[in-house]
Protein backbone atom coordinates (compact mmCIF):
# COMPACT_ATOMS: atom_id res chain seq x y z
CA UNK A 1 0.00 0.00 0.00
CA UNK A 2 1.28 3.40 -0.96
CA UNK A 3 1.50 5.79 2.00
CA UNK A 4 -0.51 8.28 -0.09
CA UNK A 5 -3.46 5.99 -0.86
CA UNK A 6 -6.50 6.41 1.40
CA UNK A 7 -8.38 3.52 -0.28
CA UNK A 8 -6.97 0.35 -1.84
CA UNK A 9 -9.28 -2.15 -3.57
CA UNK A 10 -7.81 -5.54 -4.39
CA UNK A 11 -9.40 -8.33 -6.42
CA UNK A 12 -12.99 -7.30 -5.76
CA UNK A 13 -15.77 -9.59 -7.04
CA UNK A 14 -19.51 -9.27 -6.51
CA UNK A 15 -22.30 -11.26 -8.16
CA UNK A 16 -26.07 -11.23 -7.91
CA UNK A 17 -28.21 -14.27 -8.85
CA UNK A 18 -28.33 -13.42 -12.57
CA UNK A 19 -25.62 -10.81 -12.91
CA UNK A 20 -21.91 -10.28 -12.21
CA UNK A 21 -21.62 -6.71 -10.94
CA UNK A 22 -17.86 -6.53 -10.25
CA UNK A 23 -15.19 -8.70 -11.83
CA UNK A 24 -11.69 -8.51 -10.30
CA UNK A 25 -11.68 -4.77 -9.59
CA UNK A 26 -8.35 -3.28 -8.46
CA UNK A 27 -8.28 0.42 -7.63
CA UNK A 28 -6.16 2.85 -5.65
CA UNK A 29 -7.46 6.23 -4.55
CA UNK A 30 -4.93 8.81 -3.47
CA UNK A 31 -5.37 10.87 -0.33
CA UNK A 32 -6.46 14.48 -0.82
CA UNK A 33 -7.43 14.03 -4.48
CA UNK A 34 -10.68 14.10 -6.46
CA UNK A 35 -11.14 10.68 -8.06
CA UNK A 36 -13.68 10.29 -10.87
CA UNK A 37 -15.50 6.94 -10.92
CA UNK A 38 -17.00 6.69 -14.40
CA UNK A 39 -18.97 4.15 -16.36
CA UNK A 40 -22.23 3.57 -18.23
CA UNK A 41 -25.41 2.78 -16.35
CA UNK A 42 -25.26 -0.76 -14.98
CA UNK A 43 -21.45 -0.94 -15.20
CA UNK A 44 -20.97 -1.70 -11.48
CA UNK A 45 -20.23 1.75 -10.01
CA UNK A 46 -23.12 1.71 -7.52
CA UNK A 47 -22.19 -1.75 -6.27
CA UNK A 48 -18.60 -0.61 -5.74
CA UNK A 49 -19.74 2.49 -3.86
CA UNK A 50 -22.02 0.40 -1.64
CA UNK A 51 -19.15 -1.93 -0.80
CA UNK A 52 -16.92 1.00 0.22
CA UNK A 53 -19.82 2.22 2.36
CA UNK A 54 -20.23 -1.31 3.83
CA UNK A 55 -23.84 -1.47 2.68
CA UNK A 56 -22.83 -4.58 0.70
CA UNK A 57 -20.12 -7.17 1.26
CA UNK A 58 -17.97 -8.41 -1.64
CA UNK A 59 -17.91 -12.10 -2.61
CA UNK A 60 -14.12 -11.94 -2.90
CA UNK A 61 -11.37 -9.37 -2.46
CA UNK A 62 -10.55 -6.72 0.12
CA UNK A 63 -10.96 -3.00 0.66
CA UNK A 64 -8.37 -1.16 2.74
CA UNK A 65 -8.98 2.20 4.37
CA UNK A 66 -5.82 4.11 5.23
CA UNK A 67 -3.84 0.84 5.30
CA UNK A 68 -6.34 -1.12 7.42
CA UNK A 69 -8.93 -3.64 6.32
CA UNK A 70 -12.19 -1.70 5.99
CA UNK A 71 -14.42 -2.19 9.04
CA UNK A 72 -17.33 -0.56 10.89
CA UNK A 73 -14.99 1.76 12.77
CA UNK A 74 -14.23 3.54 9.49
CA UNK A 75 -17.89 4.44 8.85
CA UNK A 76 -17.61 7.74 10.70
CA UNK A 77 -14.71 8.73 8.43
CA UNK A 78 -16.83 8.42 5.26
CA UNK A 79 -19.46 10.83 3.94
CA UNK A 80 -21.88 9.56 1.29
CA UNK A 81 -24.18 11.57 -0.97
CA UNK A 82 -26.23 8.93 -2.84
CA UNK A 83 -27.82 9.49 -6.22
CA UNK A 84 -31.14 8.38 -4.70
CA UNK A 85 -31.73 11.23 -2.29
CA UNK A 86 -32.52 10.28 1.30
CA UNK A 87 -34.23 13.25 2.94
CA UNK A 88 -37.55 12.94 4.80
CA UNK A 89 -39.99 15.16 2.92
CA UNK A 90 -42.25 16.02 5.87
CA UNK A 91 -39.44 16.97 8.27
CA UNK A 92 -38.18 20.51 8.66
CA UNK A 93 -34.76 21.21 7.14
CA UNK A 94 -32.98 22.19 10.36
CA UNK A 95 -34.52 19.41 12.43
CA UNK A 96 -33.49 16.81 9.86
CA UNK A 97 -29.98 18.19 9.42
CA UNK A 98 -29.45 18.06 13.20
CA UNK A 99 -30.71 14.49 13.32
CA UNK A 100 -28.39 13.32 10.53
CA UNK A 101 -25.41 15.12 12.11
CA UNK A 102 -26.00 13.35 15.43
CA UNK A 103 -26.15 10.00 13.64
CA UNK A 104 -22.56 10.74 12.58
CA UNK A 105 -21.52 11.19 16.22
CA UNK A 106 -21.73 14.97 16.53
CA UNK A 107 -23.18 16.64 19.63
CA UNK A 108 -26.27 18.78 19.12
CA UNK A 109 -24.32 21.94 20.04
CA UNK A 110 -21.44 21.19 17.63
CA UNK A 111 -23.88 20.18 14.88
CA UNK A 112 -25.88 23.40 15.21
CA UNK A 113 -22.76 25.56 15.07
CA UNK A 114 -21.48 23.82 11.94
CA UNK A 115 -24.91 23.81 10.32
CA UNK A 116 -25.24 27.57 10.84
CA UNK A 117 -21.82 27.99 9.21
CA UNK A 118 -22.68 25.83 6.19
CA UNK A 119 -26.23 27.18 5.77
CA UNK A 120 -24.86 30.71 5.63
CA UNK A 121 -22.04 29.68 3.29
CA UNK A 122 -24.42 28.07 0.78
CA UNK A 123 -27.17 30.69 1.04
CA UNK A 124 -29.63 28.49 2.96
CA UNK A 125 -29.92 30.40 6.24
CA UNK A 126 -33.66 31.10 5.87
CA UNK A 127 -34.54 27.46 5.05
CA UNK A 128 -34.19 26.14 8.64
CA UNK A 129 -37.95 25.87 9.31
CA UNK A 130 -39.01 24.90 5.80
CA UNK A 131 -40.12 21.34 5.06
CA UNK A 132 -38.06 19.37 2.54
CA UNK A 133 -41.15 18.95 0.33
CA UNK A 134 -41.31 22.76 0.00
CA UNK A 135 -37.79 23.00 -1.44
CA UNK A 136 -36.84 22.76 -5.10
CA UNK A 137 -34.72 19.81 -6.21
CA UNK A 138 -31.63 22.04 -6.26
CA UNK A 139 -32.33 23.46 -2.79
CA UNK A 140 -32.78 19.94 -1.37
CA UNK A 141 -29.54 18.94 -3.07
CA UNK A 142 -27.69 21.71 -1.22
CA UNK A 143 -29.09 20.50 2.12
CA UNK A 144 -28.03 16.93 1.44
CA UNK A 145 -24.56 18.09 0.44
CA UNK A 146 -24.28 19.98 3.75
CA UNK A 147 -25.34 16.95 5.80
CA UNK A 148 -22.81 14.81 3.90
CA UNK A 149 -19.78 17.01 4.59
CA UNK A 150 -20.75 18.29 8.04
CA UNK A 151 -18.77 15.77 10.11
CA UNK A 152 -15.51 16.43 8.17
CA UNK A 153 -15.13 12.94 6.67
CA UNK A 154 -11.73 11.81 5.44
CA UNK A 155 -13.40 10.26 2.38
CA UNK A 156 -16.35 11.85 0.62
CA UNK A 157 -18.36 9.80 -1.90
CA UNK A 158 -20.51 11.98 -4.17
CA UNK A 159 -22.91 10.30 -6.57
CA UNK A 160 -24.18 12.84 -9.13
CA UNK A 161 -23.79 15.77 -6.67
CA UNK A 162 -24.68 18.43 -9.26
CA UNK A 163 -27.98 16.87 -10.30
CA UNK A 164 -30.78 19.42 -10.22
CA UNK A 165 -28.51 22.42 -9.69
CA UNK A 166 -28.58 25.51 -11.90
CA UNK A 167 -25.24 26.72 -13.32
CA UNK A 168 -24.63 29.20 -10.47
CA UNK A 169 -25.22 26.64 -7.71
CA UNK A 170 -23.38 23.95 -9.67
CA UNK A 171 -20.31 26.21 -9.70
CA UNK A 172 -20.79 26.88 -5.97
CA UNK A 173 -20.75 23.15 -5.13
CA UNK A 174 -17.77 22.51 -7.44
CA UNK A 175 -15.84 25.23 -5.63
CA UNK A 176 -16.74 23.67 -2.27
CA UNK A 177 -15.51 20.27 -3.52
CA UNK A 178 -12.18 21.86 -4.49
CA UNK A 179 -11.98 23.61 -1.11
CA UNK A 180 -12.54 20.27 0.66
CA UNK A 181 -9.78 18.74 -1.48
CA UNK A 182 -7.46 21.58 -0.46
CA UNK A 183 -8.10 20.57 3.15
CA UNK A 184 -6.97 16.99 2.34
CA UNK A 185 -10.42 15.42 2.01
CA UNK A 186 -10.32 12.51 -0.46
CA UNK A 187 -13.29 12.67 -2.83
CA UNK A 188 -14.81 9.96 -5.02
CA UNK A 189 -17.00 11.57 -7.68
CA UNK A 190 -19.40 9.35 -9.62
CA UNK A 191 -21.04 11.27 -12.44
CA UNK A 192 -22.01 11.35 -16.10
CA UNK A 193 -21.15 15.06 -16.27
CA UNK A 194 -17.85 14.81 -18.15
CA UNK A 195 -17.27 18.57 -18.15
CA UNK A 196 -17.22 18.51 -14.33
CA UNK A 197 -14.83 15.56 -14.41
CA UNK A 198 -12.40 17.58 -16.54
CA UNK A 199 -12.75 20.61 -14.26
CA UNK A 200 -12.29 19.04 -10.82
CA UNK A 201 -10.93 15.47 -11.02
CA UNK A 202 -7.24 14.61 -10.65
CA UNK A 203 -7.62 10.98 -11.67
CA UNK A 204 -10.35 8.78 -13.12
CA UNK A 205 -11.22 5.14 -13.52
CA UNK A 206 -13.73 3.79 -16.02
CA UNK A 207 -15.72 0.66 -15.22
CA UNK A 208 -17.62 -1.11 -17.97
CA UNK A 209 -19.43 -4.44 -17.91
CA UNK A 210 -18.25 -5.06 -14.32
CA UNK A 211 -14.53 -4.61 -15.19
CA UNK A 212 -12.11 -1.72 -14.74
CA UNK A 213 -10.96 -0.81 -18.23
CA UNK A 214 -8.98 2.35 -17.53
CA UNK A 215 -7.36 4.28 -14.68
CA UNK A 216 -4.97 7.22 -14.65
CA UNK A 217 -4.61 10.97 -14.35
CA UNK A 218 -6.75 13.15 -16.61
CA UNK A 219 -3.72 14.22 -18.65
CA UNK A 220 -2.34 10.66 -18.99
CA UNK A 221 -5.65 9.23 -20.13
CA UNK A 222 -6.29 12.00 -22.65
CA UNK A 223 -2.76 11.61 -24.05
CA UNK A 224 -3.19 7.83 -24.35
CA UNK A 225 -6.21 8.45 -26.63
CA UNK A 226 -4.46 11.18 -28.62
CA UNK A 227 -4.70 10.26 -32.32
CA UNK A 228 -2.41 13.06 -33.59
CA UNK A 229 -5.31 15.02 -35.06
CA UNK A 230 -4.91 18.68 -36.01
CA UNK A 231 -7.20 21.42 -37.29
CA UNK A 232 -5.81 23.90 -39.79
CA UNK A 233 -7.66 27.10 -40.70
CA UNK A 234 -6.38 28.61 -43.95
CA UNK A 235 -7.03 30.89 -46.90
CA UNK A 236 -6.74 29.29 -50.33
CA UNK A 237 -8.48 26.58 -52.29
CA UNK A 238 -9.21 23.17 -50.86
CA UNK A 239 -7.49 21.64 -53.88
CA UNK A 240 -4.28 23.57 -53.15
CA UNK A 241 -4.37 22.37 -49.54
CA UNK A 242 -4.99 18.75 -50.47
CA UNK A 243 -2.21 18.63 -53.07
CA UNK A 244 0.39 20.61 -51.08
CA UNK A 245 1.89 17.73 -49.11
CA UNK A 246 2.29 14.16 -50.32
CA UNK A 247 2.50 11.32 -47.81
CA UNK A 248 2.68 11.19 -44.02
CA UNK A 249 -0.86 12.39 -43.34
CA UNK A 250 -4.49 11.79 -44.16
CA UNK A 251 -7.46 14.10 -44.56
CA UNK A 252 -10.31 13.67 -42.09
CA UNK A 253 -12.38 16.66 -43.14
CA UNK A 254 -12.01 19.81 -45.26
CA UNK A 255 -14.83 22.35 -45.25
CA UNK A 256 -15.54 25.97 -46.11
CA UNK A 257 -16.07 28.49 -43.30
CA UNK A 258 -16.83 31.37 -45.68
CA UNK A 259 -15.98 32.50 -49.22
CA UNK A 260 -12.28 32.92 -48.43
CA UNK A 261 -11.58 30.63 -45.48
CA UNK A 262 -11.50 26.86 -45.06
CA UNK A 263 -10.81 24.55 -42.16
CA UNK A 264 -9.30 21.09 -42.48
CA UNK A 265 -8.95 18.32 -39.94
CA UNK A 266 -5.95 16.10 -40.58
CA UNK A 267 -4.26 13.11 -39.01
CA UNK A 268 -0.46 12.86 -39.00
CA UNK A 269 0.87 9.34 -39.55
CA UNK A 270 3.85 7.56 -38.00
CA UNK A 271 6.78 9.98 -37.41
CA UNK A 272 5.49 12.73 -39.71
CA UNK A 273 5.48 15.95 -37.65
CA UNK A 274 3.36 19.08 -37.81
CA UNK A 275 6.56 20.97 -38.79
CA UNK A 276 6.99 18.67 -41.80
CA UNK A 277 3.39 19.33 -42.77
CA UNK A 278 3.64 23.12 -42.39
CA UNK A 279 6.83 23.25 -44.49
CA UNK A 280 5.04 21.57 -47.37
CA UNK A 281 1.87 23.62 -46.95
CA UNK A 282 3.18 27.15 -46.47
CA UNK A 283 3.90 27.92 -50.13
CA UNK A 284 0.41 26.87 -51.27
CA UNK A 285 -2.06 28.42 -48.82
CA UNK A 286 -2.11 31.14 -46.15
CA UNK A 287 -2.19 29.47 -42.74
CA UNK A 288 -4.41 31.34 -40.28
CA UNK A 289 -4.49 28.98 -37.32
CA UNK A 290 -3.29 25.50 -36.30
CA UNK A 291 -4.49 23.58 -33.24
CA UNK A 292 -3.82 20.12 -31.94
CA UNK A 293 -7.07 18.28 -31.29
CA UNK A 294 -6.82 16.87 -27.75
CA UNK A 295 -9.53 14.32 -26.90
CA UNK A 296 -11.90 15.33 -24.12
CA UNK A 297 -12.76 12.96 -21.27
CA UNK A 298 -16.13 12.58 -22.99
CA UNK A 299 -14.33 11.44 -26.17
CA UNK A 300 -12.22 9.00 -24.14
CA UNK A 301 -15.27 7.65 -22.31
CA UNK A 302 -17.17 6.99 -25.53
CA UNK A 303 -14.16 5.41 -27.26
CA UNK A 304 -13.17 3.24 -24.26
CA UNK A 305 -16.66 1.91 -23.57
CA UNK A 306 -17.40 1.44 -27.28
CA UNK A 307 -14.19 -0.56 -27.76
CA UNK A 308 -15.25 -2.82 -24.92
Amino acid sequence: MSLNNIIEIEGLHKSYPNHKALDDINLSIEEGKVFGLLGPNGAGKTTLIRIINQILQPDEGIVKFNGEILSRKHSQSIGYLPEERGLYKKMKVGEQALYLAQLKGMSKKEAKEKLNYWFEKLGASNWWNKKIEDLSKGMAQKIQFITTVLHNPKVLILDEPLSGLDPVNSLLIKNEILALKKNKTSIILSTHDMNSVEEICDEVAIINNSKKILQGSISEIKESYNENLWTVKYKGTQMSFTNAVWGGWEMINNESINEYTNQAEIKLLNDFTINNFIKGLIDHVEILEINKKIPSINDVFIKATSDE
